[in-house]
């Protein structure tokens, strides 16, 4: 199972580079989120995939019993997705802005507008 994942894992690696290199800002997003499923996966993944029991010490135990799960990759990936859902949310919203301020997703033609806005100033 963790040949698969680790397939898997390259994949969405592959693809989110793949789409954070194209011109179109709505891909650079795609790529952007795609790249954060990858990473949660490789801590899912490091983890070691185990059906065990509940890190949990019972009443009458001095010590947990193995197999367990470990905690620590869950609580790492509960982070990352709340930090890559804000990511997401604040480069949507960067992007719809810039949308409406130049009606182009284009990186390139940003890029343009922003050498016009450039020369405008300096001969002002």
């Amino acid at each position: 199972m963790e040949i698969v994942l680790a397939f898997v894992i390259g994949g969405l690696y592959a693809a989110g580079i793949y789409m954070m290199l194209r011109r179109s800002l709505v891909k650079l997003l795609i790529g952007l989120a795609l790249l954060s499923h990858a990473a949660n996966l490789l801590i899912f993944t490091a983890a070691r995939l185990t059906r065990a029991g509940f890190p949990i010490i019972g009443m009458d135990q001095q010590a947990l019993e193995l197999p367990y799960a470990d905690p620590l990759p869950q609580a790492l990936i509960l982070t990352a997705i709340v930090i890559s859902f804000g990511v997401t949310a604040f480069a949507l919203a960067l992007s719809y802005r810039t949308y409406k301020s130049i009606h182009t997703d284009d990186l390139d033609k940003m890029k343009t507008t922003d050498e016009a806005d450039d020369s405008k100033e300096t001969s002002a």
